[in-house]
């Protein structure tokens, strides 16, 4: 009889704990942003678990890549297979550990890194952290971009429960918090972020003399780090800086990447040098003023760097492959319907 209490006295108590441990997953996805329809960025870094697998090329770093670059122009150009695991801001530790992520799902023949991100040191804010790292699975490289993320502000607790920091969302919640309450709908295409709009380049800011142009020692540290992960992994890491006008990329600055390409055997390619080749005009091809790309940039840039792509690299060309041609010719139907309205 005393066992018998014993073990409903248990009994109870798990199913109190369950119901706690449910009742607080519940209320932690209601009061979490839902990036849903505000920024929208914060959810790409989800949305590629759904397509994971299966790709040649993976890019990473900031909004330089998932705003510049089209896998899908590259796949209808090339029949290249590759995603965008861009996010805000994406720091040079950040575009590791998403990478290390990145193997766990697949193994593609090409990783493509902007080096935009060697400019920065250390953690922007913990708001831009939040956009990369909450919609990350739990794996050991989430748990080693939140330790090199975090700044004096975070902590690894709010990361593990996230209600620690959105539970004064109460009074912030909107429909979309319960429109989406399930899941948030995909806003990228392969990881690439369409904007339509056209915002010429007109006069940008003054382009300062630094007192310093070398990168600091963290971001040669995680570089090397990315290259080696590369290597293990038999993947070929390839440098790139994407054409945006602002922030300036000082020669100072390419001079040092292009002499860490050439003692290390990787290509560089900076597109701000062939944006005339590339047939990108800054009055039409741009939404903010040069920053970034629009879709027309965007095309032009993917359409031609899936030509060095194809040439210089040992990539499959998918368009002949009956079962993949048929998954990316509804993918491009979905991209060119958006595209044209």
């Amino acid at each position: 009889m005393k066992k018998r209490k014993a073990f409903q006295t248990v009994g109870s108590v798990a199913l109190v704990l369950l119901a706690f441990c449910v009742a607080l997953a519940l209320l932690t996805r209601l009061l979490e942003p839902k990036y849903a329809t505000t920024l929208t960025e914060g959810s790409m870094i989800s949305q590629y678990y759904a397509e994971s697998g299966g790709h040649e090329v993976i890019f990473v770093g900031d909004c330089e890549v998932y705003a510049n670059f089209s896998p899908m122009e590259l796949y209808r150009e090339a029949g290249i297979t590759a995603y965008v695991r861009g996010t805000p801001q994406q720091l040079l530790w950040q575009s590791y550990y998403i990478l290390e992520e990145t193997f766990a799902y697949e193994t593609p023949k090409v990783v493509v890194l902007n080096v935009n991100a060697m400019r920065y040191s250390e953690p922007v804010s913990e708001a831009y952290n939040r956009l990369t790292i909450d919609n990350m699975r739990w794996s050991s490289a989430k748990v080693g971009i939140i330790l090199a993320s975090m700044t004096e502000e975070d902590s690894f607790a709010s990361y593990l429960f996230p209600i620690l920091r959105y539970h004064s969302r109460f009074d912030e919640l909107t429909q979309e918090d319960f429109l989406y309450f399930l899941e948030t709908p995909a806003n990228t295409y392969s990881g690439y972020q369409m904007n339509k709009a056209v915002n010429p380049a007109g006069t940008l800011p003054t382009k300062h003399v630094l007192a310093s142009y070398d990168f600091e020692q963290i971001c040669w540290e995680y570089l090397d780090r990315i290259r080696l992960l590369c290597q293990e992994h038999g993947a070929q890491l390839v440098l790139i800086k994407a054409p945006s006008l602002y922030p300036y990329w000082y020669e100072e600055y390419d001079a040092q990447i292009e002499d860490y390409a050439a003692t290390n055997g990787l290509n560089f390619y900076n597109f701000l040098d062939v944006a005339d080749s590339i047939g990108i005009d800054y009055s039409t091809d741009t939404y903010d003023g040069g920053l970034h790309l629009n879709l027309s940039g965007a095309t032009k840039l993917s359409t031609y760097f899936a030509g060095i792509l194809a040439q210089e690299y040992a990539l499959t060309d998918y368009r002949v492959d009956a079962a993949v041609s048929a998954q990316y010719d509804e993918k491009l139907r979905l991209y060119d319907l958006a595209a044209a309205q």
